[in-house]
């Protein structure tokens, strides 16, 4: 049990619900990262979709809906979606600027709006932002215009702060963790993996085409976040040996990738970490990705073996290589690079380190007077 809990609210998606089956990976980090908080004792308030639950003693902060009215969902220069999430995120941080400006000690920042940011500077506690994506637009723009100190910024990876090093300065790289306890060891089996958000810049068609010319059994999961990409384009490709698992929970999940022979990541865009990299490290079953990312810096030689992007051919030879590893090195580079409790360590010094900075010095002498 920590001895100095902290009262830490931590923002995540509005549109998204925390719990299982996650939406995504940021869904995933968030319900581990609660939970490992609550855990050590921290008392920890979640801001996030209906529906979000981590199975523990942590609050729900409620999200405020909007009922537009007909002039408003007539403005075509909008959409409905568009409103409810800035509505959410403004009431929120208005809630936490007054009504609960003394309930917490720190907020912990993981949504990808740009309204916490912007509204940073009215908070009396500190804020703490995870970076979690490029510097998108909208996002870059808040980051810009924030007041020096208003914010901490940590990325998930030196990749991910490479992209933000024109934007913000200082950046702290705290690479993503997963309990390995929830991912445990393989043996392995006769197919390949490939698990993740079903829409085109995963590239699961990538994979589907390396496993049928390397003549392997695919087997994969995830939510259909794109229904015409499915439908589309991955349906087609359906046979004997390009099966859907369907929207796993975690322990489903886990199952299924740790009884892989290999597991395929084949993002098409630069992911700035690359979670499932990290889930099947901890199983033992060794990858065969696309050198792109943060990718290549999860891995070694001895757990994974990368091949230039969009190289179908490449992953294709890259299978039956990665398949020779060692799966205990595998599990071994997890334990290095991918455990929860390094990440957990590394924010709980940084939310310590963020809150002896943000001391107002006229405050700090009269505390010692």
């Amino acid at each position: 049990m920590n001895e100095n809990p902290l009262r830490i609210a931590v923002l995540a998606s509005s549109n998204f619900p925390v719990a299982q089956p996650f939406a995504g990976g940021l869904e995933a980090h968030v319900y581990n990262l609660v939970r490992a908080l609550t855990e050590r004792g921290h008392r920890v308030s979640l801001f996030a979709a209906d529906g979000s639950s981590v199975d523990l003693d942590a609050t729900l902060l409620p999200v405020r809906t909007l009922d537009l009215t007909p002039i408003a969902i007539a403005d075509l220069t909008i959409t409905p979606t568009a409103v409810r999430e800035h509505h959410a995120y403004l009431a929120v941080m208005m809630e936490l600027a007054g009504a609960l400006s003394g309930s917490f000690d720190i907020v912990h920042n993981h949504s990808l709006h740009y309204l916490p940011l912007a509204m940073s500077s009215t908070l009396s506690m500190p804020m703490v932002t995870t970076l979690h994506t490029p510097p998108f637009a909208w996002l870059e723009s808040a980051v810009a215009l924030a007041p020096a100190g208003a914010n901490t910024f940590a990325a998930v990876s030196e990749f991910a702060a490479s992209q933000w090093a024109g934007v913000t300065t200082d950046t702290v790289v705290v690479r993503n963790g997963i309990s390995l306890e929830q991912w445990p060891f393989g043996t392995g089996g006769d197919y390949v993996a490939w698990s993740g958000r079903v829409v085109p810049e995963k590239g699961l068609h990538l994979a589907i085409a390396a496993a049928k010319e390397a003549g392997r059994e695919l087997v994969f999961a995830g939510p259909l976040s794109d229904e015409v990409y499915y439908r589309e384009v991955i349906e087609p490709l359906l046979d004997n040996d390009i099966r859907y698992a369907g929207h796993l929970d975690q322990p489903a999940l886990a199952a299924l990738v740790a009884g892989a022979e290999v597991a395929l990541v084949t993002p098409v865009w630069s992911e700035p970490y690359g979670l499932v990299v990290a889930e099947a490290l901890a199983c033992g079953t060794p990858v065969a990705a696309f050198a792109r990312g943060g990718i290549p810096e999860i891995v070694d030689g001895s757990s994974a073996v990368l091949v230039p992007a969009d190289d179908v051919h490449g992953l294709a030879e890259a299978i039956p290589r990665a398949a020779a590893l060692n799966r205990r090195d595998v599990r071994a580079r997890a334990e290095q690079m991918c455990s929860m409790d390094r990440m957990v360590d590394e924010y709980e010094a940084l939310y310590r380190s963020t809150l002896e900075a943000s001391v107002d010095p006229i405050d700090e002498r009269l505390a010692i007077a």
